[in-house]
């Protein structure tokens, strides 16, 4: 693992923000700067965390981490499903083919857990026994498995807002999906999770439940986009500890961003008003937790760069202007 003086250290330098005008339009989101110029585009991963839909703060060496480990599930899943990716020219830094994306996010869930407004759980706390299409059985527990995985799919939410979760008709209602394009994300989507939980499995890892986002190319071909399998798009619960701790009642231990939203919650904040600030040791925590996911996963270790982030992407991709 990366020593924790290496991570504070390294809190005062994590890459919050980009203005790379050089690789061309850019769009912002929670976590990734995407710029677009003709048929490529240029995903920077930044240190920023999410929840509750909002920007909570940084973590360090966390874009490493995600662009990373996204680089090694999309080249262990292209058999599977083909993805966007043409090369990794920097740890923050995927460089891929500009796709139109398909207008909904794929969650694959197989777990009654959650902690969100949109999550399986908290809408099964309030009585909902029908869920995205869904008909749930009685009696299940928080954090218990669902007798098979099912597709929860979302609106894909602007920056701020929130996504909206529902079923096949209520998703094709909107208007923003065709059925075709549904219909083909969602066979490569249960297709990906089932891969990606019998990998997980080999790893004594447990994956919860994950989203998929998928986009066509010039040529019309659907492929995975954004990312794939991350703490940051995925639950994993570590196997060993699992069945000890759902039989106590207690929460399962995670490596994912679950530590940072159960803190939130811990100081009952769930996404309304202002955010509290995030304590150093929290962010910490956060870092460890991703890291041991990494290496877990991948079965490598972890070694982050510690250059400056910014100069060091834009000498990475031959291009000025990094602010």
């Amino acid at each position: 693992m990366v020593a924790p003086a290496t991570l504070r250290a390294a809190l005062p330098h994590c890459l919050a923000l980009t203005d790379f005008a050089a690789l061309g339009r850019k769009y912002e989101g929670k976590v990734r700067d995407n710029y677009t110029s003709g048929r490529r585009r240029y995903i920077v991963v930044t240190d920023r965390i999410s929840a509750f839909d909002r920007v909570l703060g940084t973590i360090p060496f966390k874009g490493q981490v995600l662009n990373r480990l996204a680089a090694w599930w999309f080249d262990k899943t292209e058999a599977i499903a083909k993805n966007h990716v043409v090369r990794v020219p920097d740890p923050n830094v995927l460089e891929c083919v500009e796709c139109a994306p398909i207008r909904v996010e794929m969650v694959m869930r197989a777990y009654a857990t959650g902690t969100t407004s949109t999550s399986l759980w908290t809408h099964y706390e309030r009585g909902v026994r029908v869920f995205c299409g869904h008909r749930l059985p009685e009696g299940l527990k928080k954090h218990q498995k669902l007798p098979e995985p099912i597709l929860t799919p979302t609106t894909k939410a602007p920056k701020g807002e929130h996504d909206v979760s529902g079923s096949r008709e209520e998703i094709l209602a909107t208007g923003q999906v065709t059925a075709e394009d549904f219909d083909a994300a969602a066979v490569l989507a249960a297709k990906l999770f089932a891969a990606g939980q019998r990998m997980c499995t080999e790893r004594g890892l447990i994956l919860v439940d994950t989203k998929y986002e998928f986009g066509r190319t010039a040529d019309g071909e659907v492929v995975v986009i954004d990312e794939i399998h991350t703490p940051d798009s995925s639950r994993f619960w570590k196997i060993a500890t699992y069945d000890e701790r759902f039989h106590a009642g207690q929460n399962p231990d995670p490596l994912d961003k679950d530590f940072v939203r159960r803190w939130y919650l811990s100081q009952g904040y769930a996404g309304d008003g202002e955010a509290p600030p995030m304590p150093d040791d929290v962010r910490i925590g956060a870092a460890e937790r991703y890291i041991e996911a990494y290496q877990q996963i991948t079965g490598e270790e972890f070694v982050p760069n510690t250059e400056q982030p910014l100069s060091r992407i834009a000498k990475s991709l031959g291009i000025g202007g990094a602010a």
